[in-house]
């Protein structure tokens, strides 16, 4: 019997700022410097959900994204500008379904602009096969496979409908919003088309208005200068990029830990260390404001975060989304079993959100199916990956082994529609999901629906108020928030599905379904 898989449609926020007048920016660590005549412009992409197996990975790698001015532009020049310049971008989508990605910063020069044109390579595919039969010659059911799927036509997607034109008005900031459709994109056979009608799709960001979170998404990376006359360092990403982040007195400082200061605030930030930036505005120059920053680890660790497909009482097999220091031993897409031992550590990233009495994250008796988790290996114990170099057939995806040090429950993301709204206890139904979701909760057992709870921490973007009552009936939405189990299912054979407490809810167009 023919089999039709259908994939979860993704978005992910890629912001590059436009913001001088230079046409082309061609190093990654400098920007060219601003005029009168120019203005802040991002680029973002962000994500949306499929039918059938369980997406656990798709990769692909953003080699271009140029603006081609309009013939009757006030522009000097004509030719497309360059927004990533020589650094190519590699973007894990499927963990961008309720975050976005700051990928790139440029200066561009005020005019109107016809189209923007994005140029992508080297896809990369990780499913579990759930459904009833086998795919291809190798993808057994119930295994994990990786692909490296074939691309139907052009690598290149020219986006020229609306809102193009746009125009860049000096000093005023501009932001676009690319959405991947997996579900389109992938095809019956698992190759790629991205030219596809509605494949990939380009929206104008809407200005940020107060008290909704700013809109330009997270970036990571390593710290390198670090300036305390100017409160500002530097930071370096893993694919290469390097840009200046400056902080305000708003700025908030989370998981640093005590032992590198006693007192939130910019003294905790030390080069070397691994943190996260919550992007809360673009300076002129292309200097980044941040809204949030978020210690990730030393510089002497390893740590990886992945998304649990397996466990029992001594180990966890992760697909890895992150390795935060871009070593080639912890292969992204690529498989994990992690030992855990008597003296692994486990917490909650709370990431500065309060998470209520009885949510807790102590033990194996605490693991599910579907958390992501931020594991430190044990030093000495990490194995070297093998790899099954898969090219045209399905295959297992590269796999280590290690010992955990440490594991830190880490959000989640997933979709669905909303059903069974309870006001009294502030929590709802996340249902109907996509037939192929994002990572394996959505499995037979969680079918009629996983509870969603949210607390007056909780945020809401795209609603029509900033609050649990913006929720209605059938939303489509995406839910960021910490997975916890409710009765460990997998090791006393019940159940129940678990609970997610939501720190985000993102409000979808029914259409990404």
């Amino acid at each position: 019997m023919r089999k039709t898989l259908l994939f979860p449609v993704l978005a992910a926020t890629l912001c590059v700022l436009l913001a001088g007048c230079s046409s082309n920016l061609t190093n990654s660590t400098s920007t060219p410097a601003p005029t009168a005549s120019s203005a802040p412009v991002t680029l973002s992409m962000t994500d949306d959900p499929p039918t059938g197996v369980s997406v656990l990975f798709f990769q692909i790698t953003l080699t271009d994204a140029s603006l081609t001015p309009a013939s009757s532009s006030s522009s000097s020049s004509t030719s497309p500008v360059s927004l990533l310049g020589s650094t190519p971008v590699q973007i894990d989508v499927t963990q961008l379904q309720a975050l976005s990605a700051f990928l790139s910063t440029a200066n561009v020069t005020a005019g109107t602009y016809s189209s923007l044109s994005l140029t992508f390579s080297s896809p990369q595919l990780v499913i579990f096969n759930e459904s009833d039969t086998s795919i291809g010659s190798s993808c057994a059911v119930g295994s994990v496979c990786e692909i490296t799927p074939t691309v139907d036509g052009s690598t290149t997607v020219s986006l020229s409908s609306a809102p193009f034109p746009v125009t860049v008005s000096a000093s005023s900031p501009l932001g676009f919003l690319i959405d991947f459709h997996l579900n389109t994109i992938i095809q019956s056979d698992l190759s790629v088309n991205l030219g596809v009608a509605n494949g990939v799709t380009v929206g104008e960001l809407p200005p940020v208005v107060p008290p909704q979170p700013p809109q330009f998404g997270f970036v990571s990376g390593t710290v390198g200068t670090v300036t305390a006359s100017s409160s500002q360092f530097t930071l370096q990403t893993e694919w290469g990029k390097t840009f200046t982040i400056a902080t305000t007195s708003s700025t908030t400082y989370d998981d640093f830990p005590t032992s590198a200061c006693a007192t939130a605030g910019f003294s905790c930030v030390a080069q070397g260390q691994v943190v996260q930036v919550q992007v809360a505005g673009v300076q002129t120059g292309g200097i980044l404001t941040a809204g949030q920053i978020t210690y990730e680890q030393a510089a002497s660790q390893q740590t990886v975060v992945g998304t649990i497909i397996g466990y029992n009482a001594t180990q966890l097999k992760l697909i890895l989304h992150d390795n935060r220091m871009n070593a080639s031993a912890l292969p992204l897409g690529g498989m994990a079993t992690v030992t855990i031992d008597k003296s692994t550590t486990f917490s909650v990233d709370a990431n500065g959100f309060t998470i209520p009495a009885g949510m807790v994250f102590t033990g194996v008796e605490n693991l599910t199916v579907g958390q992501d988790v931020a594991v430190t290996v044990e030093p000495g114990t990490l194995t070297s990956p093998s790899k099954s170099n898969v090219v045209t057939g399905w295959g297992p995806p590269s796999s280590i082994t290690f010992t955990a040090n440490s594991i830190q429950l880490e959000p989640s993301q997933m979709s669905g529609v909303v059903s069974s709204i309870d006001s009294s206890a502030s929590s709802f139904t996340l249902a109907s999901f996509p037939s192929i979701a994002f990572g394996p909760w959505a499995s037979s057992s969680a079918a009629p629906g996983i509870t969603v709870d949210t607390t007056t921490g909780t945020t809401y973007q795209g609603f029509s108020s900033d609050s649990f009552s913006g929720l209605q009936d059938q939303d489509a939405v995406s839910v960021y928030g910490w997975l916890f189990e409710t009765d460990n299912g997998l090791l006393d054979g019940a159940t129940t599905p678990p609970v997610v407490l939501a720190q985000t809810i993102t409000l979808h167009s029914m259409g990404m379904f």
